[in-house]
């Protein structure tokens, strides 16, 4: 049976309504101002896939329906919105050479040159069910036991994602999870599940000292001040467009003091975007001098 892009009827085998026009406009530009992300008309089918699990969950007819519920509560339900048209893909130790950087060089650094009682701030911009900013504290937390001193560490994670958030803040996850983790580092920092859990393993109660996660959407306000020594957004502005992107850099580097860092993702770049930053290593950037 033929149906057009412009009712919102059901078709066979799609097993819900369909995304129409008008419906597909207002999201596009809904997403747009709040969340930044550009949704193309390629995406149309995935936006429909991924919605129709918020219609049956909010137990809507169809996709006006769930477009009237954004013009009545426009931050009530973006979260989830967000959380269904984008796509969380991390891991532990995910581009392992941005912590082989922190391991190596940055953080022996940094707590050398705040040992009497200085202010160590590392933010995880994006991040997603929480496996960026653990492992964060597990190479933070190995340097300060390792070099000493009276630092003042912390690593605040932030997403939009509910979902995501709900599991970061958790901290478990499945044994599979940890294919990045070593085994040395999986004995230190994990605490293995029983009966039910037996194939889950939650993060040690350190690292979660070491993680403040609270929601924030990118666009909008930030209540933080920083400054940050370092700032992690991998894989986040991919969904972007490019006056989307200038804006945020801009943003980070008003948090970042001279010679902090930025670290992108593998499929990212701040060419041509924003002449604060040095780019030092793969998708490593450091904030220059004014």
């Amino acid at each position: 049976m033929a149906a057009t892009m412009d009712n919102n009827t059901a078709v066979a085998g799609m097993g819900g309504p369909l995304l129409g026009n008008a419906e597909f406009e207002f999201l596009r530009t809904f997403v747009y101002e709040h969340c930044g992300i550009s949704l193309g008309e390629h995406k149309r089918q995935l936006v429909q896939g991924r919605l129709l699990r918020r219609l049956r969950a909010l137990q809507l007819r169809d996709f006006a329906a769930y477009c009237d519920v954004l013009r009545r509560d426009p931050h009530g339900e973006l979260g989830e919105l967000a959380s269904a048209i984008s796509t969380n893909v991390t891991a532990f130790f995910r581009e392992s050479h941005h912590f082989d950087l922190l391991t190596n060089e940055l953080l022996p650094r940094w707590i050398s040159e705040k040992k009497s009682g200085g202010r160590l701030r590392l933010w995880s911009a994006g991040c997603a069910t929480g496996e960026e900013p653990y492992t964060l504290a597990m190479v933070l937390a190995e340097a300060l036991e390792k070099h000493g001193g009276n630092v003042d560490a912390k690593i605040l994670a932030t997403d939009l994602s509910p979902q995501a958030l709900e599991t970061a803040r958790k901290g478990i996850y499945p044994i599979e999870r940890l294919e990045g983790v070593s085994a040395e580092r999986r004995r230190r920092w994990f605490l293995r599940g029983e009966g039910e859990y037996e194939q889950f393993a939650c993060v040690h109660p350190r690292l979660r000292e070491l993680v403040s996660i609270l929601p924030l959407n990118l666009l909008h306000e930030w209540p933080m001040q920083g400054p940050f020594d370092a700032i992690f957004c991998r894989n986040v502005v991919i969904y972007f467009d490019k006056p989307t992107k200038q804006r945020l850099f801009q943003r980070y580097a008003g948090l970042l003091p001279e010679g902090g860092y930025l670290f992108l993702g593998h499929s990212e770049s701040m060419y041509g975007l924003n002449d604060s930053f040095d780019l030092i290593g793969r998708t490593v950037y450091r904030k220059g001098s004014a």
